[in-house]
C-alpha cells in the first residue's frame, strides 16, 4: 500500500501488482456470475422448449377409436341374408308386386340402376330413387300381365364390408336368356337392401354356350 498526503488528505493507493490483482478478481467474479446468468438462460430456454413441444404433441393427439362392442361378422349368414332379399326382389319384379319390389330398395339421390342389352344392342340408365322408381312403377302400369319368375338365386359371390357388399352372380331368365348381375347392397336398419344395379343380358345364343 502506498500512502501519501495530497492537500490535507491522506490517500492511500493501492500498489501496481495488487491493482492488477483486484481487477483479476473482479473479472473471476464478473464471469462466475454472467457463467451463471447464462445458464440460466438456456436452462429456462431449455424448459420453455420441452414445455411447447409437450403442448404441442397433446393438441394433435389423435382420440383413439371406438369399435363396435361384441361385433362379430358371421359372412354365411349375411349371405344368405342378401340372397333372400336379392330373390324377394326378383319375384316382387316379375310378379309386379310395386310395393314389394321398392321395399327392397334404398330410396336415395344417388343410387344407380343400369341396363345393357347385348341381345338388341340396347342401353338403359336410371339415376337416383325418383327416377329408378318411376321407371319401375310406370313399366308395371304398362306390363301388369305377371312373368315367369326365373329360377331364384341359390349362389352368388359376395364381398362385404361392414353394412356394404358388393354380390355378383349369373341367372337365367326365360324371356331374356342368361344375365350377368351385379348388385351394390347396403344394411339398413338391420335388412340388407339394393342401392345399385347393373344386369348385362347375354340372350339365348350365349347361353347355349354354357
Amino acid at each position: 500500500m502506498i500512502q501519501t498526503i495530497q492537500q490535507g488528505q491522506l490517500l492511500i493507493l493501492p500498489e501496481e501488482n495488487e491493482t492488477n490483482s483486484n481487477n483479476e478478481q473482479l473479472l473471476i467474479v464478473f464471469s462466475c456470475k454472467f457463467e451463471k446468468i447464462n445458464m440460466s438462460i438456456k436452462l429456462s430456454t431449455l424448459t420453455f422448449a420441452i414445455l411447447l413441444t409437450a403442448i404441442s404433441c397433446e393438441g394433435i393427439k389423435t382420440p383413439p377409436i371406438e369399435k363396435e362392442a361384441n361385433y362379430t361378422l358371421d359372412v354365411e349368414i349375411e349371405k344368405k341374408a342378401i340372397l333372400e332379399t336379392l330373390n324377394n326382389e326378383t319375384k316382387a319384379a316379375f310378379q309386379r308386386d310395386y310395393e314389394g319390389w321398392k321395399e327392397k330398395w334404398v330410396h336415395d339421390s344417388d343410387i344407380s340402376k343400369i341396363y345393357i342389352d347385348f341381345s338388341d344392342s340396347t342401353f338403359s340408365e336410371a339415376v337416383g330413387w325418383n327416377e329408378i322408381s318411376n321407371f319401375v312403377r310406370i313399366f308395371i302400369e304398362e306390363h301388369p300381365q305377371p312373368e315367369p319368375v326365373p329360377k331364384l338365386l341359390d349362389t352368388i359371390e359376395v364381398r362385404i364390408y361392414g353394412t356394404g357388399a358388393w354380390v355378383t352372380y349369373e341367372q337365367h331368365d326365360s324371356l331374356r336368356g342368361l344375365k350377368r348381375e351385379s348388385r351394390l347392397m347396403e344394411k339398413v336398419n338391420g335388412e340388407w337392401k339394393i342401392a345399385g344395379m347393373q344386369t348385362t343380358i347375354y340372350g339365348f345364343k350365349a347361353q347355349e354356350y354354357q
